[in-house]
């Protein structure tokens, strides 16, 4: 099995769940209520999109009522938490990940965390695959090396804006296009250096 690879998929497939949690309980608070469109804030008033670093938690949604949809957003991203420490090694584990992470996109998860679930689930198709001699070049035995960082980076920046946006919102969203750069990049990143490690062990 491969560690680092499962660890990856693990993390990605643990943090989707809980930002689709958070998603979903204030989608529940907003109530029994029709959502304003295919696409909504998942935190409703006095929240301004235009105003805050996170715009409100974008998010869409199949369901005509946003009370179901907070519930079912919740179960989901439960699902995918327990399924993502539990079973992602399993063979079918990654897969379902994907799928999980599809349901949480169309329930009312918002736009990240599915994607990063889907990406916890590529890496987690790759847990049980055999090791090869690909990754024996100079440069991916050096970027083998780096690991668990990119991961940890990742995880700390993802977590560490909503410390940052609570006590410098205004900062946070002069620098949002740096901040999404860099989870887009940190995602394969640590997937490769994932694999890279495993591969250099």
């Amino acid at each position: 099995m491969r560690k680092a690879t499962r660890i990856v998929a693990a993390t990605f497939g643990f943090l989707a769940g809980i930002a689709g949690l958070v998603h979903g309980i204030t989608e529940i608070l907003q109530g029994n209520i029709r959502p304003a469109g295919f696409m909504f804030a998942s935190i409703g008033d006095p929240c301004i999109p235009e105003k805050v670093w996170h715009a409100c938690e974008p998010a869409m949604t199949i369901l005509p009522n946003l009370l179901v949809a907070g519930v079912l957003t919740v179960i989901v991203g439960l699902l995918v938490m327990v399924w993502s420490v539990a079973f992602i090694q399993s063979i079918t584990g990654g897969g379902i990940l994907i799928l999980l992470s599809i349901i949480l996109l169309l329930v009312g998860g918002g736009f990240f965390p599915p994607l990063i679930g889907i990406a916890g689930g590529v890496a987690g198709t790759r847990i049980n695959k055999p090791l090869t001699d690909k990754h024996s070049g100079s440069l991916l035995q050096f970027l083998a090396k780096t690991w668990p960082w990119p991961l940890i980076i990742f995880v700390v920046w993802l977590l560490g804006q909503y410390l940052i946006g609570y006590l410098a919102n205004d900062f946070l969203r002069s620098i949002m296009g740096f901040s999404l750069l860099l989870i887009v990049v940190l995602l394969p990143l640590s997937i490769f250096i994932g694999f890279a490690h495993d591969a250099s062990r």
